[in-house]
């Protein structure tokens, strides 16, 4: 059938109008379910899939299920359709027969949830004896995870989008600390979930630009266009009534991830399947990925290296483990031919076993058995080198040997298939006290210096704190003699100093190009990665660091204008501002933060500062009260409690909080000197 050449169109205009869509897709939906067929012609020569023009349109499941009605079905029950959705009973896979409670004894804070009425909660307490002295109830409005290993808990506030600090194991049947939150390392209601996170666990998101967490809509599920890419080209030719005939050619409106060239499907099933540390290339964010595209075009994914260890695997590391696999290596040299119209069919990729359509609950064990065997023919199991007693045992299950159920090293209470098919597996070892290696690149076997000096950086902020040869490794890569353009790495090598609290090289940097240049120059971008924004930050921290608050408090206010929506900006931007004396433009800083994000616990401990040098004593109260109920921790409002009650004279009560901060921080020179200021007087 004739190809036709692309008429940009909007969906549903007054051309294609909602209701002739809907008798289109009537006409030919027969026609199109008869075309997805297997052959084994060629297909005709390669051409640049349309709908990976940055220009067309994303049209929703909604769309496609009028035609792919029992495609849609099917996917609905699959992990991916379940991925993330509603706070619901019918939702959550979790265990509330009784009552469960969670204990983070590195913080001292107990968690446990409930339903009121058809409201999920997560309530965070402390005690002291039989006392309940902190109580924070927080509404869930999502859950994440399809219930197949987790169901992870969200809350949104004005758009806001948090990790609530209490994960269910559905496998384990328990409720614990989310994977991340152990051994001290909660964020309790402060984890922000980005777009990184968001963009591998449900459809794309509408999104604030100049914000790190904040939604202007979320889907409900990992939707079709994830796979197949935008579907505005493709409704709008069907609605025209042009058709390809599938099981003869390529439909290039739409991705056919089954007719990608094996690398290529790779790929696509890597973009969220193979999650590591991922470096975005210049100028590139976590939307710009389609199927059919190079992820090497969009991100290079790290994973890390340990001396003498292969068995050790992450959740999301399925590519990266079958790519080991002397299955697909024997198969990889066997597919030289990619002009078929199915290449996957002569290789072994994730869909020769995985029908993302059907869940893999649903597909059963008898299938992926076949598969196995479709490649190892002959007699049953002919060559299987265990005793027939163990065959029978195991019941001729391939899988349950080859594929053996192990755990991840990332997410706790959870047991997967190993996908690095081997003769003999043997169980994970425990990272810990394992020589690290290094970073290898999963997706590009060439990465460039920088790519990889970002990787070290990245790797370092999300797993590795306080292990500094990271930093040495990032900054060999951004060697200024093997970089002699410091404009080029200039926001790497800020970032490099910040990490390493080097202020006093940041501001030798920006000394070297000038401020002027940076302010007016270089700091001018909005993007989703706000990577400007942060370059601005961590400058105006260094100048912060030593006093300099004019300077400090411009690059602030740069940060805070790229990122408006970024609460930390704000706040330290309004710090800044009072800083300078500029009391009046903090205070609306202040009062618009605690609106905007009222869990935020420095924004209302910044504003009762403010309120008690107006004078408005009960207000400040209040409002460090407000701090200290949504962190019992947070030692700055602590500190301010305690000089609102020294500026009321009442020592008894600035020392009860004096005794606090030191039960937190027993180090804290500032309460030590306090409290034995207070102790002298008394005395």
């Amino acid at each position: 059938m004739q190809k036709a050449t692309y008429e940009p169109v909007f969906l549903f205009s007054k051309k294609y109008p909602v209701k002739s869509f809907l008798a289109i897709c009537g006409i030919i939906a027969f026609a199109c379910f008869s075309f997805y067929c297997s052959s084994s012609e060629k297909a005709s020569a390669p051409l640049t899939y349309l709908n990976l023009n940055d220009t067309v349109g994303y049209v929703g499941m909604e769309t496609c299920k009028q035609c792919h009605t029992g495609i849609h079905a099917s996917f609905s029950e699959t992990g991916m359709g379940k991925s993330f959705g509603s706070a619901t009973r019918s939702k959550s896979a979790a265990d509330f027969s009784k009552k469960h409670h969670v204990y983070d004894k590195e913080l001292d804070l107990w968690y446990t949830p409930s339903w009121i009425k058809d409201s999920l909660f997560i309530t965070e307490y402390r005690l002291n004896g039989s006392d309940t002295v902190h109580k924070r109830m927080q509404k869930i409005q999502y859950v994440i995870g399809s219930g197949q290993h987790t169901n992870s808990h969200l809350f949104s506030v004005n758009g806001y989008l948090f990790q609530a600090p209490l994960t269910y194991y559905t496998q384990a049947g328990r409720w614990d600390l989310p994977p991340g939150f152990e051994k001290g390392k909660s964020q309790r209601f402060d984890r922000l979930i980005g777009l990184e996170c968001m963009s591998c666990h449900n459809g794309y998101p509408q999104m604030f630009q100049g914000s790190e967490n904040k939604y202007l809509s979320l889907p409900g599920g990992i939707d079709c266009e994830r796979c197949h890419g935008p579907g505005e080209i493709h409704v709008a030719e069907k609605q025209q009534g042009i058709l390809v005939d599938t099981s003869k050619a390529i439909d290039y409106t739409i991705v056919n991830p089954g007719k990608l060239p094996v690398d290529l499907q790779f790929d696509l099933c890597q973009r969220c399947h193979l999650q590591g540390n991922a470096v975005l290339k210049e100028g590139k964010s976590f939307f710009d990925f389609k199927p059919g595209m190079a992820l090497k075009e969009v991100m290079q994914v790290y994973l890390p290296s340990y001396e003498g260890d292969e068995k050790s695997f992450i959740m999301a590391s399925h590519a990266d483990r079958l790519k080991q696999s002397q299955c697909f290596q024997v198969m990889e040299e066997r597919n030289a031919n990619r002009d078929v119209l199915r290449p996957y069919k002569n290789a072994l990729t994730c869909v020769t076993c995985h029908n993302p359509h059907v869940s893999v609950k649903k597909t059963g064990d008898d299938y992926f058995i076949q598969k196995c065997k479709s490649c190892h023919t002959g007699e049953v199991n002919p060559k299987c080198s265990e005793k027939p007693e163990l065959q029978l045992i195991k019941q001729n299950n391939c899988i349950s040997c080859h594929m053996p159920l192990s755990g991840s090293i990332d997410i706790p209470h959870v047991r997967i298939h190993d996908h690095f098919i081997r003769k003999k597996p043997e169980a994970p070892l425990e990272v810990t006290g394992k020589k690290f290696k290094g970073l290898r690149c999963i997706n590009d076997p060439k990465p460039d210096r920088v790519s990889i000096a970002k990787a070290y950086l990245q790797h370092y902020e999300k797993f590795g704190e306080g292990q500094m040869a990271l930093l040495d490794s990032a900054e060999i890569y951004l060697d200024a003699k093997l970089t002699p353009d410091l404009r080029s790495s200039f926001a790497w090598l800020v970032q490099l100093h910040y990490l390493r609290k080097d202020f006093s090289s940041i501001l030798k940097l920006v000394a070297s190009i000038g401020i002027p240049v940076i302010q007016n120059e270089m700091l001018q971008k909005k993007s989703w990665s706000n990577q400007d924004a942060w370059t601005a930050y961590r400058i105006g921290e260094a100048y912060a660091s030593t006093g300099q608050w004019p300077v400090a408090f411009k690059f602030y206010g740069i940060a805070y204008s790229l990122a408006p929506h970024y609460f930390e900006f704000a706040n330290k931007y309004g710090s800044a501002a009072m800083q300078i004396n500029q009391q009046s433009l903090a205070k609306q800083v202040f009062q618009k933060l605690t609106v905007e994000v009222p869990g935020y616990a420095p924004g209302w401990s910044n504003l009762g500062y403010l309120c008690l040098l107006e004078g408005f004593t009960e207000i400040a109260e209040a409002y460090y009260s407000k701090a200290i109920s949504l962190d019992p921790d947070y030692i700055a409002a602590l500190m301010n409690m305690v000089g609102f009650y020294l500026y009321k004279g009442e020592d008894m009560h600035a020392r009860q909080f004096l005794t606090l901060i030191l039960k937190i921080d027993p180090k804290n020179p500032q309460a030590q000197t306090l409290l034995k200021e207070i102790k002298h007087t008394s005395n």
